[in-house]
């Protein structure tokens, strides 16, 4: 794996995560109350084996550089990095980043530099576990030029998707971006031939491209140097490829999330919470995720119930009640709460006792959930002072709203409080 070099799309504004984008790059969004997103995709290549790691932003970078910065540095004896490669403006590239194969081409000068075989692109918003040495090996095997992973799929999710048709020897052949009606019946293919039993094949009768590609070296320079007009890969460059070069599928038959929604983000948090055994886990000790170490205190629970939660280091949980909920990294909650089907992220830094009682004796509200206040389905950003007897439940079970002066968002029923937000004692939302 030596010979390998990863990129990393960071993303571009990230509209259908705001307003937890607002501040940050998508991948410096926050994940299980702990990690960030884009520690999924660098521990895949770490476990891999894969130690030369680009990571392309564009929006709001500041936070994933410090956090990829105190995060992952290794030994100056090895050739090992990962670094950020921020969208810039020069003479002979005036523009920024117009898409995710624009990303890579603006950077090109440099990618071109290192003496690699392949370039392994991959997604900085998903959430598996994978191995790419796997991934490589069978692009190598295959003598493709392009390897994309992919996942089979049933008929009823089909359609959201870029669906591909492959024949017997696992070459994609023809590309269609959510089809629907006849022409997703059109993409059906046989999946038993990449390993599937014929059970599983009937179930998921397509395949969905995952969003991460292995090319050779020189077949990448060719074709971001030859079509200069094709900013994306998966719209324009690989189907486009399809007929002059071999452009080959991965099976990968894991779990497997684009976190790219708000609805998305917050249903994979709440499924780590899941009994006996979620869909994801962290608990895995040949392949860890890795994150930084910010060597927090224990959490301290005290005359508290919790169920199906996961309570990040650092918090402070005072007779309180929570349910089938993520606490992150710092979070205080204080007696008499209830948070149901929410995630916390917690907050940045602590705010010492004595300054939270000074802030109670003034009328001003300390960081955290104050006394008395309900969180229900809901998603509580960074920081947030939630003051008491407050009750964030979606009282009219609004789907879409837009309050960004009252400090909350509504997406897909599930509300937002903005990270730094104030919310007044006895507020209903």
């Amino acid at each position: 794996m030596k010979r390998v070099l990863a990129i990393i799309l960071g993303g571009g504004a990230g509209t259908r995560l705001y307003p937890l984008t607002k501040y940050r790059a998508k991948p410096a969004v926050s994940l299980a109350g702990k990690y960030r997103l884009i520690d999924i995709p660098v521990s895949n290549c770490i476990n891999s084996e894969i130690h030369k790691i680009y990571v392309l932003t564009q929006f709001n970078s500041a936070s994933l550089n410090r956090h990829i910065g105190r995060t992952y540095q290794f030994s100056q004896f090895s050739e090992g990095f990962v670094e950020v490669l921020a969208a810039q403006q020069t003479p002979e590239s005036p523009s920024w980043f117009q898409g995710t194969a624009d990303a890579v081409r603006k950077y090109l000068w440099m990618l071109e530099a290192w003496d690699v075989d392949e370039y392994l692109i991959l997604s900085g918003d998903h959430l598996y576990r994978m191995d790419y040495t796997l991934f490589v090996e069978r692009h190598r095997s295959t003598g493709a030029d392009i390897t994309l992973s992919v996942v089979p799929v049933t008929e009823k999710v089909a359609s959201s998707f870029g669906l591909m048709k492959i024949d017997v020897s696992g070459r994609i052949v023809d590309f269609y971006e959510k089809p629907k009606g006849d022409a997703l019946k059109q993409m059906q293919v046989d999946t038993s031939t990449l390993g599937l039993t014929p059970e599983q094949a009937k179930e998921k009768p397509y395949i969905a491209s995952m969003g991460i590609y292995v090319f050779k070296k020189q077949v990448l320079v060719d074709l971001l140097r030859k079509h200069l007009e094709q900013t994306d890969f998966g719209k324009e460059i690989i189907p486009n490829s399809s007929r002059d070069y071999n452009v080959q599928a991965y099976l990968f038959d894991g779990y497997w999330e684009d976190i790219g929604t708000i609805e998305a983000f917050y249903h994979a948090n709440l499924a780590l919470t899941m009994q006996p055994q979620p869909p994801f886990s962290f608990y895995h000790e040949d392949a860890p995720i890795y994150t930084r170490s910010r060597y927090l205190p224990p959490s301290k629970l005290m005359d508290c119930q919790v169920k199906e939660s996961l309570i990040g280091d650092g918090c402070i949980l005072k007779n309180c009640r929570v349910h089938h909920s993520v606490i992150g990294l710092r979070q205080r909650i204080n007696s008499d709460c209830v948070i149901e089907d929410s995630l916390l992220i917690g907050a940045d830094y602590y705010e010492p006792l004595s300054e939270s009682d000074r802030h109670l004796t003034r009328g001003k509200i300390p960081i955290g959930i104050g006394e008395g206040s309900i969180v229900k389905g809901a998603i509580v950003d960074k920081n947030a002072r939630i003051g008491r007897n407050v009750q964030i439940v979606n009282k009219e079970s609004v789907e879409e709203a837009e309050r960004e002066d009252l400090g909350f968002y509504i997406r897909s029923g599930i509300v937002v409080i903005l990270k730094n937000a104030v919310i007044p004692d006895g507020m209903v939302i």
